[in-house]
């Protein structure tokens, strides 16, 4: 049997009994207790909660035979030490009584403390669609994600109405459990017969089957940084499920998409757009009105010779890069032709051909092959 180390607490005093009570003077004195500081009848009081597993654990041992023998044992050793100073006089702090009870019930004399373990929260997955333009510019929005909380019904113990958890027997309410494995190396584990929480329930809750927590959501209000790339994942730390014990919460990963636009598009922090242009306006040079993603409209000059598919640029422009500054607006002049033409239209380009007689524009292409 494994050594535990009660020297520190006075069980009797937590059940406000005698030490030579009788096995039924306990049971009265627990149920009493139990009865009072129960959470279906202190609901949001950690103070009654707390006292409640005090009481459970003190009942826990004194009402085994067993496990009150062990304990009157441990705490009459406790305190002849405490008398004499500790072994070869030292004092208390010379020594840790769990050594010596290892030994006493077949523990090993390995170091053992209670403990509750931290666990680190999972990490949650969420997805969110935003508009073209919040993308560009950054956005806020609501997320609702699942939450664990306590349940309504057992108020978190996970026991019936009417009825407690009792302290594990095999951790002792620890939550954890040591094992040699045969070897000279202890491995200290979350108790498996009580799953690390140091309380078992024999009568588990309609509600939450013994869980302790109801299933319920969580609205969260998340910032999605200006630039986001349709298909990026967004890490946000600390946004995903609670720890216990103590444990940091997991994080949020978070799936964007994003709604193209009719018209802009996005390179990195910069904008693109394709303009179509008049054959003259290429030819002679103009100034055109272009769109701007603010709304409003700004002048743009196409320089005279302007090829189909040239790029221009218009300054700040553009959406915002991470160092806060604007990007620019791309601009992609394509030369517009006409399905059909106005009388007066079809005589200009007559006379143009006319002008240009005797100008291949592909001469050059032939050469280029030829040689």
């Amino acid at each position: 049997m494994s050594a535990t180390d009660w020297s520190g607490k006075d069980f009797y005093g937590v059940l406000g009994v005698a030490k030579d009570a009788s096995a039924d003077d306990v049971k009265k004195a627990y149920r009493k207790l139990a009865r009072e500081n129960h959470p279906d009848a202190n609901p949001n009081n950690k103070a009654a909660e707390e006292r409640f597993k005090s009481v459970s654990e003190a009942y826990a041992v004194l009402s085994d035979a067993t496990k009150r023998k062990q304990y009157d044992d441990q705490k009459s050793m406790f305190g002849q030490f405490r008398s004499q100073g500790g072994p070869g006089g030292g004092t208390q702090s010379d020594f840790d009584l769990s050594d010596i009870l290892g030994g006493m019930f077949g523990g090993g004399g390995g170091r053992r403390r209670r403990q509750t373990t931290a666990r680190r929260g999972d990490d949650l997955e969420s997805e969110a669609t935003i508009g073209f333009a919040e993308a560009v510019d950054g956005v806020t929005i609501g997320l609702r994600l699942p939450s664990d909380e306590a349940c309504g019904t057992c108020h978190g113990t996970g026991a019936r109405p009417g009825t407690a958890p009792t302290v594990c027997g095999k951790c002792q309410g620890s939550g954890m459990q040591t094992s040699a494995n045969g070897g000279v190396f202890a491995m200290t584990e979350p108790c498996q017969n009580c799953r690390g929480r140091g309380m078992v329930v024999e009568h588990a809750c309609s509600t939450c089957s013994g869980s302790g927590r109801s299933p319920s959501s969580r609205t969260l209000q998340v910032r999605v940084p200006a630039g986001v790339q349709d298909g990026q994942r967004i890490r946000l730390k600390g946004k995903g499920a609670p720890g216990s014990g103590g444990g940091p919460a997991g994080d949020l990963m978070l799936l964007v998409h994003v709604d193209p636009h009719p018209v802009f598009g996005r390179k990195g922090e910069h904008l693109t757009l394709s303009v179509p242009v008049a054959y003259d306006e290429a030819a002679l040079g103009a100034d055109v009105a272009v769109p701007t993603m603010e709304g409003s409209s700004v002048t743009l000059r196409i320089p005279a010779g302007t090829p189909h598919g040239r790029t221009l640029r218009v300054r700040g422009k553009g959406g915002v890069a991470r160092s806060g500054r604007r990007g620019d607006l791309l601009v992609t002049v394509e030369v517009s032709v006409p399905a059909t033409l106005t009388d007066a239209e079809r005589s200009a380009i007559e006379a143009l051909r006319e002008a240009r007689a005797g100008s291949d524009p592909r001469e050059d292409l032939f050469k280029a092959v030829q040689k």
